[in-house]
């Protein structure tokens, strides 16, 4: 059993990682902004917790005695860019202050390759309101990729498309490398829940290390 705290709980992706790591057996701390907008967190046997991922020592105070972290934040009503610069560089402070030795963090599908240096969000055409939310993702990978840290971190990235909310778990998926990868023939959206269990697959089997990976 593993003691993971996820920031961003609340969230699409945050909610089923929580799931799907208390079914495995192990203990959550889930960090949400507002617990009062989902107490079903700590009906689900979470540690429900007030924090900040933009504050450091938050982070550092919530996350002491925890083996790995995972990073589902987002915030809309926010810049992205400003938000995910300041988000990450302050869990990597407060978890390396914690000695919490591994953060997952998941990332944007448009982020991934479609062919050697061009990314989905380089295509002609990409509209710029998904380009500005993606370019703040963008910065923090290379936050990620400069920083001095003994954190080991590792950002999964699901397919560039909406992600199915409903579907259930198949634990089916494929990963490996910053390609996107493409749909096999008759394959069903990519969901929410086998997103989880690529997240909590790392965290009980690591296989990859400080780079930006493709899930699918």
């Amino acid at each position: 059993m593993s003691r993971i705290i996820i920031f961003g709980a609340g969230g699409r992706a945050g909610r089923r990682a929580v799931s799907e790591a208390l079914a495995r057996g192990h203990r959550v701390t889930a960090v949400v902004r507002d617990p009062a907008r989902c107490p079903e967190l700590a009906t689900l046997g979470a540690d429900l917790v007030t924090g900040d991922a933009t504050d450091a020592d938050s982070i550092a105070a919530l996350s002491a005695g925890h083996d790995v972290a995972i990073s589902a934040v987002a915030r809309m009503d926010l810049p992205s860019s400003e938000f995910y610069v300041a988000a990450t560089e302050a869990l990597l402070d407060g978890l390396g202050r914690a000695l919490v030795g591994r953060m997952l963090v998941v990332g944007i599908g448009t982020l991934l390759e479609t062919e050697p240096g061009v990314r989905v969000l380089d295509a002609p055409g990409f509209p710029s309101e998904a380009r500005e939310f993606s370019l703040g993702h963008a910065a923090e990978l290379e936050v990620l990729r400069g920083a001095d840290t003994d954190v080991d971190w590792l950002m999964l990235a699901p397919p560039p498309v909406v992600l199915d909310e409903v579907a259930e778990r198949t634990g089916e998926y494929r990963i490996g490398g910053s390609t996107v990868i493409a749909d096999a023939a008759g394959a069903r959206p990519f969901s929410y829940a086998d997103l989880a269990v690529a997240l909590i697959d790392e965290v009980e089997r690591p296989k990859h290390s400080r780079e930006l990976v493709a899930i699918g």
